[in-house]
C-alpha cells in the first residue's frame, strides 16, 4: 500500500519520525524531574544512619572547649544539634583534601541547619576553605551505638572485630611460688 504513492511515504516517515521525537523528549523531561526531585528529598530528608545528605561546610580554628567538652582536634566537626546531634559521625565525600569521617562534637550559635563547621588547626587555611557545598552520609546520629546501621560491624575489617585482646600474664618459672594473684597470700 506504501509503496504505490510517494505522499503516502512521505507522510508514514514524518508521523514516524514525530512519534520518535516525542518520545524522546518524554523520557528527557521525566529524567529532568527525577532528578530534581532527587536533589530537593536530598536538602529536606531528615536524617537517619546510612543517609546521604547535602550540607553546606565550613571550616572554624579557634577555641578551647567544643560543647562535648573536649579540646578540638582534627576530625571534628560542628553542627546544628537538632540536625546532627553531639557524637553523631558523618562521613564527608565530596571534599577532595577534606573527605574523610567527622565526629560531630561541637554546635555553634553559626551552626545552624545544614551546616557542618570542621575544625582545621591553621586558621590560614580556614579562612581560605571559605564555604563550599558537600554531600555528607550519616554513620551514627549522637552517642547512641544503636543508632548505628546493622551492617557496621560487617564493614570492620579488623582482625579481632571490636573486641580488645586480652592483657598478658605475667611469666615466670613454673612451681617458683612468685607469683601472687588472685586467692594467693
Amino acid at each position: 500500500m506504501l509503496s504505490r504513492s510517494g505522499w503516502q511515504k512521505i507522510t508514514a516517515t514524518a508521523i514516524a519520525v514525530l512519534g520518535f521525537v516525542l518520545a524522546y523528549q518524554a523520557t528527557i523531561l521525566d529524567s529532568r524531574y527525577a532528578a530534581r526531585q532527587a536533589l530537593l528529598r536530598d536538602t529536606s530528608m531528615v536524617p537517619t544512619p546510612g543517609a546521604r545528605l547535602r550540607f553546606t561546610a565550613t571550616a572554624y580554628c579557634k577555641g578551647q572547649v567544643t560543647a562535648s567538652g573536649v579540646a578540638p582536634r582534627t576530625g571534628v566537626a560542628a553542627a546544628d544539634p537538632t540536625i546532627l546531634p553531639v557524637g553523631s559521625v558523618i562521613q564527608v565525600m565530596s571534599l577532595e583534601k577534606y573527605s574523610g569521617v567527622y565526629t560531630i562534637m561541637d554546635t555553634g550559635p553559626a551552626v545552624q541547619g545544614r551546616i557542618i563547621d570542621i575544625y582545621m588547626w591553621n586558621c590560614y587555611e580556614a579562612l581560605a576553605f571559605g564555604r563550599r557545598t558537600i554531600d555528607l552520609r550519616v554513620i551514627r546520629l549522637g552517642w547512641n551505638p544503636r543508632s548505628s546501621p546493622a551492617n557496621l560491624s560487617q564493614r570492620y575489617t579488623g582482625p579481632s572485630r571490636g573486641v580488645l585482646p586480652a592483657p598478658p600474664r605475667p611469666s615466670g618459672p613454673a612451681g617458683s611460688g612468685g607469683e601472687r594473684g588472685p586467692g594467693k597470700e
